[in-house]
C-alpha cells in the first residue's frame, strides 16, 4: 500500500481535457497551454517524492481526496460541489502518476474513489492499494 498527502496552498484545477488544438500546414497540432504545463509539472514535482519502491502491476484501487482552500462561507472538511469534475482532476493526476512510474498502466485502476473537499489544509491526499 502507498498513502501520502501533499499540501499545496493552490491544488490544480486545470484539467487535462483543457489541451488546445492549432492548425499547422492544414493540419491539427495538439498542445498543453501553460497553465496545463504548469500545473503537470507541480503535480509532477510532488508525485516524483511519494514513487513506490516498486512499480504496481496487479488491479489496484486508487483511493484521491481534493482538498480546495475555504473560500466564501465553507467549512473545513465540506464536500465541494462545484468546478472542476473529478472525472477531469483525475485524469491529469493518473496520467503523471503514470509517467512517475507508480503503475505499469493506469488501466491497472480497477476501483476508484475520489472526493472534493473544501479544507483548511489543502492539497491532495492519495492511497493506492492492491485489490
Amino acid at each position: 500500500m502507498t498513502e501520502f498527502f501533499m499540501p499545496m496552498k493552490k491544488v490544480p484545477t486545470i484539467t487535462h481535457q483543457q489541451k488546445q488544438v492549432a492548425v499547422v500546414n492544414g493540419k491539427p497540432v495538439f498542445y498543453e497551454p501553460d497553465e496545463l504545463k504548469a500545473a503537470r509539472a507541480k503535480l509532477m514535482a510532488h508525485l516524483g517524492q511519494h514513487v513506490p519502491a516498486k512499480k504496481y502491476t496487479a488491479a489496484i484501487r486508487l483511493t484521491v481526496k481534493w482538498c480546495f482552500p475555504i473560500t466564501g462561507k465553507h467549512q473545513d472538511g465540506e464536500y465541494k460541489y462545484t468546478r472542476p469534475d473529478t472525472d477531469n482532476l483525475q485524469k491529469l493526476l493518473k496520467d503523471c502518476m503514470t509517467d512517475c512510474a507508480y503503475w505499469k498502466d493506469d488501466a491497472l485502476v480497477s476501483s476508484e474513489i475520489v472526493e472534493k473537499f473544501w479544507a483548511a489544509l489543502p492539497g491532495i491526499y492519495i492511497k493506492i492499494e492492491e485489490v
